[in-house]
């Protein structure tokens, strides 16, 4: 299957090209691309050399007893019998979380082999990482990943030309009608589909929707396969259960009542907290918004949960990929709950992949006068409140709201528009709100 070429690719290069650089540990769930992409960067070395912990026991071993990043190289250079030469060889050591040793030698290579370059990688390692005390803080480089963004989508599609004028339109030159009309149906593509790497190759190939329900579905199962992995007491029908619900339940508050039955809160939260750790589901934490950072002025009580990838929860209720595209088919924006997930995965794809993305919202519980902004997000020192709009219509009641009793915040509307601003808010299609969140203004 041809590789789809990524965001991060740009960042590893540039790693690889530093004088003294640290390991990567690259984390994200499963499926996501990350060996896909190591294995590219490998293309650019004289030598590769790779290590999967789950099949390589023996290599497992020799962290064990080994501390030496030398000595660690000598062994494995034997037992793959291949060559491990600074300079010459990139290293990458997949599933790590099935080698904990080898999690906390990450650190030596950087104290006493820096010239080596080094990649980490692996399924369910948060689960590894919780369980360590320390794991080589300022001595190893985090990179998180995600499903592919709809910019990635464009270019895997070949569509480079329309990810670039996308990346150049604004509210004063808005795309013309008709690209952003061509734009609208490659994003309903991209959102049935979903991001996972091998759903997107798959389209790519055959350019059949439904070629994909196979794909998704067999990625489904292997998520669920692993919630007996998830080190913990917790029972597996019940890990499911709160799953299901944070599906069922996207785009609005989570109510812990309906997760899951004959399970107190405690049961729930830790539940939402493995699936969590898994990079399964993302939440989005109440905050007042009244100054930065918005971590400060969180309320962990009232939260909603974003699934990790919008073809992954339609193909979980059972949805026919092929109704969500196409000139006859149900519009995706008429979706409310289905377009609040979009935008909110394009913003954690969207935030610096050194550190895990860190979602909010607004809401304000007053008798006869409720409000509620889908996302409050912080770039640079400003605060912007941004509102999901289904299609292209739609009053802004809770954002005139929150702008009234935050007059330094900005504004924005997402949704199925064109580039735009009405009053003090701008507009911006959802399309663009990843590519605009990560290259430029938030608001421009």
């Amino acid at each position: 299957m041809k590789y789809i070429d990524r965001t991060i690719d740009l960042l590893l290069s540039e790693w690889r090209e530093t004088a003294k650089r640290k390991p990567i540990l690259l984390r994200g769930a499963r499926q996501v691309g990350k060996t896909s992409s190591v294995r590219h960067l490998s293309e650019s070395f004289e030598e590769y050399v790779e290590v999967n912990f789950e099949l390589d026991i023996d290599v497992c071993r020799v962290f064990e007893t080994v501390r030496d990043p030398q000595e660690i190289c000598r062994q494995i250079s034997l037992l793959k019998n291949s060559v491990i030469e600074p300079g010459r060889t990139l290293l990458f050591l997949d599933e790590i979380q099935a080698c904990p040793d080898a999690i906390e030698a990450l650190r030596f290579f950087y104290e006493k082999m820096p010239e080596l370059h080094v990649i980490a990688a692996g399924s369910l390692l948060e689960f590894a990482l919780r369980d360590l005390p320390s794991f080589g803080v300022g001595r190893i480089r985090s990179i998180f990943m995600y499903p592919l963004t709809f910019n990635e989508f464009l270019h895997a599609q070949g569509e480079d030309i329309l990810a670039s004028a996308i990346n150049e339109a604004s509210k004063e030159k808005p795309l013309p009608d008709a690209v952003h009309k061509k734009t609208l149906g490659l994003l309903s593509v991209f959102t049935a589909i979903g991001g996972m790497p091998e759903s997107v190759a798959t389209y790519c190939e055959t350019k059949r929707i439904t070629a994909c329900h196979a794909v998704l579905d067999d990625i489904l199962v292997s998520l669920y396969g692993d919630f007996s992995k998830y080190h913990t007491r917790m029972d597996v029908s019940r890990i499911r259960s709160v799953f299901a619900s944070v599906i069922r339940q996207t785009g609005g508050k989570f109510v812990f009542a309906h997760a899951s039955e004959g399970a107190n809160s405690a049961q729930v939260r830790e539940c939402l907290s493995l699936l969590t750790l898994a990079g399964l589901v993302f939440p989005v934490t109440h905050t007042s918004a009244q100054g930065l950072p918005l971590a400060a002025e969180t309320n962990q009580k009232f939260q909603k949960y974003l699934i990790f990838d919008t073809g992954i929860y339609l193909r979980f209720l059972r949805t026919d990929l092929a109704t969500v595209v196409g000139p006859t088919s149900v519009d995706v924006m008429n979706r409310g709950a289905l377009a609040e997930l979009l935008a909110g995965l394009e913003l954690v794809k969207a935030f610096e992949p050194s550190y895990p993305a860190e979602l909010y919202y607004w809401q304000r519980e007053k008798r006869g006068a409720q409000a509620e902004v889908d996302y409050v997000a912080q770039k640079g020192e400003d605060i912007v409140a941004i509102e999901v709009k289904s299609g292209v219509k739609g009053s802004m009641r809770s954002l005139d709201v929150f702008m009234g009793e935050h007059p330094h915040a900005k504004g924005m509307r997402t949704s199925a528009e064109n580039f735009g601003q009405v009053g003090n808010v701008d507009i911006v299609p959802i399309y663009a709100l990843g590519q605009i969140w990560r290259n430029g203004n938030a608001t421009r």
